[in-house]
C-alpha cells in the first residue's frame, strides 16, 4: 500500500462494540475513514486501513469514558493518542452542520474538526499506577454502594420484625445482637429473620473488604505524592479520579 507522507488526525467517535473513524488532514480535507468492530478483526482492520498515513495522532472523544478502552490498546500498540472532551466535539457539530443531530459519522467528524484545529488537547498516556488506581478506586466505590443498599433492606426487615425498627446509624454487630431477640413463630416472621441474617453477615464481609482497599488505596495515593486527600471530602476511593492523578 502506497504511504502518505503528510499528517493527519484520525477522528474517532468510539462505542463498546464498535467505532466510526474519520481521517483528516491539516487543511481539514477528509481522506479516508469507516466504522469498525471492537473485536481483534475489526481493530486489525482499522489499523490496515490507517497505515498508509504513518504521521498521524488519534483524535479520541471521551479517554476517560467510553473510548478509554479502544485508547488504551492503541497506546499499547505505540500509538499516538490525544482526548477530546465531549464538550468540544459536540460544539464543533453543531458548527459544522448546523444542528446538533447526533450520527456516528458525524460525530467522528466534529472529533476530528476539534483535533485538527485545537492545540494543547490531553495526551493520553498509558498510566499504570493511575489505572491500578482508578480500578481499585472502582471497586472501593462498588463496595460502598453495595453497604449502602443493603443496610436499606436490612432496616425494611427490622422494621417489619421489630417495633419501631433500628436507629439510623446500625452497625452489622448491633443488627445481630437485635435479630438476636427476635423469635417470630409466623412463616413470613421466620423468612424475614432468615434474609436479615444473611444480609448482616453480607455486610460484616464488606466490611472487612471496604476496609482492605481503604488501607490498599491509601498507600497506593500516598506514594503518588498528591495531596488531594488533605481536601475535605476527598477519600482515597474519589482520589484516583481527580485532575492531580
Amino acid at each position: 500500500m502506497e504511504q502518505d507522507a503528510q499528517r493527519v488526525v484520525i477522528g474517532m467517535d468510539p462505542h463498546k462494540r464498535s467505532v466510526t473513524i474519520e481521517v483528516m488532514t491539516a487543511d481539514e480535507t477528509v481522506v479516508g475513514g469507516g466504522r469498525f468492530g471492537t473485536d481483534i478483526a475489526g481493530y486489525r482492520s482499522m489499523l490496515e486501513v490507517v497505515r498508509r498515513w504513518p504521521d498521524r495522532v488519534w483524535a479520541i472523544e471521551g479517554c476517560r469514558g467510553i473510548g478509554r478502552h479502544v485508547a488504551l490498546r492503541l497506546l499499547a500498540d505505540g500509538q499516538e493518542v490525544v482526548d477530546v472532551p465531549p464538550k468540544l466535539s459536540a460544539r464543533a457539530r453543531v458548527f459544522s452542520t448546523g444542528q446538533g443531530r447526533k450520527t456516528d459519522a458525524t460525530d467522528a467528524h466534529s472529533v476530528a474538526l476539534v483535533g485538527t484545529r485545537m492545540a494543547g488537547l490531553r495526551p493520553v498516556v498509558d498510566d499504570q499506577q493511575l489505572a491500578v488506581l482508578r480500578v481499585l478506586g472502582d471497586r472501593r466505590r462498588s463496595l460502598g454502594e453495595d453497604h449502602t443498599r443493603m443496610i436499606s433492606q436490612l432496616h425494611q426487615l427490622l422494621l417489619e420484625l421489630i417495633p419501631g425498627g433500628a436507629k439510623k446509624d446500625l452497625s452489622a454487630a448491633q443488627a445481630k445482637a437485635l435479630l438476636a431477640k427476635v423469635r417470630p413463630r409466623d412463616a413470613a416472621g421466620k423468612a424475614r429473620r432468615r434474609v436479615a441474617a444473611e444480609l448482616i453477615a453480607d455486610l460484616e464481609r464488606i466490611y472487612a473488604r471496604k476496609k482492605a482497599a481503604d488501607k490498599e488505596l491509601k498507600e497506593l495515593v500516598a506514594a503518588t505524592g498528591t495531596s488531594l486527600m488533605d481536601l475535605n471530602g476527598i477519600g482515597p476511593d474519589r482520589a484516583p479520579q481527580g485532575g492531580g492523578l
